[in-house]
């Protein structure tokens, strides 16, 4: 299984030491919305955040199956992210729009990790979680029908969704090579839009 990466935030700035995880609902190796995830934590980092990149790749797990949850318990995978979430305070998601809703790969990961040991509902590992939204789409309204979804969801786990988020359309012609974006305009806003998550959850946690 291979390991989440971490890099240590900048030294300094308001978010010092707040914990970000981010992730994209999309299995696809070249996902765009990995991408865009990178991107963001780029600016989380340099606002002071330590930050995690988690590909779900990594941790597969099956369809949720409540039969299969009663009879072999959680799968491995889950307690493994489940700690990865319970580790960090805000969270950086990004997801492909699939016929204008959230990814089901996003739908049956956050179904999964809201299950206890005991075949019982637990939201401890979203509940009071600050989180920002992003999405890129070849479509032209960049992912942002499914981020709808995505933001009502996120909500009824217990998260704190920021209002801004970010949306890339066109995306098969905004990405470099390297896997960064084109526009530096672009750029600037997916990263101010970790930092802007970094310091919300910084003062957010730090307050309750």
């Amino acid at each position: 299984m291979a390991e989440a990466r971490e890099a240590q935030g900048a030294s300094g700035g308001e978010a010092k030491g707040v914990k970000i995880l981010g992730w994209a609902a999309s299995a696809r190796a070249d996902s765009f919305n990995k991408k865009l995830v990178r991107i963001a934590l780029r600016g989380a980092e340099a606002a002071g955040a330590d930050v995690t990149y988690v590909d779900l790749r990594d941790y597969p797990l099956p369809l949720y199956d409540a039969d299969s949850e009663a009879a072999e318990g959680l799968p491995e995978n889950v307690e493994t992210l489940r700690d990865l979430f319970r580790d960090n305070k805000g969270f950086l998601a990004a997801s492909p729009e699939y016929n204008g809703l959230l990814s089901p790969l996003m739908k049956n990961t956050l179904d999964w990790l809201s299950r206890s040991t005991e075949a019982k509902p637990d939201l401890s590992a979203f509940q009071g979680k600050v989180c920002a939204l992003m999405a890129a789409s070849p479509g032209p309204l960049g992912g942002l029908r499914g981020l709808r979804s995505v933001r009502e969801l996120m909500t009824n786990l217990g998260f704190m969704v920021l209002p801004d988020q970010m949306t890339i359309r066109s995306a098969f012609d905004a990405f470099d090579s390297e896997g960064e974006l084109l526009d530096a305009g672009q750029t600037e806003r997916v990263e101010a839009l970790g930092a802007q998550l970094a310091l919300a959850t910084a003062r957010l946690t730090r307050s309750t």
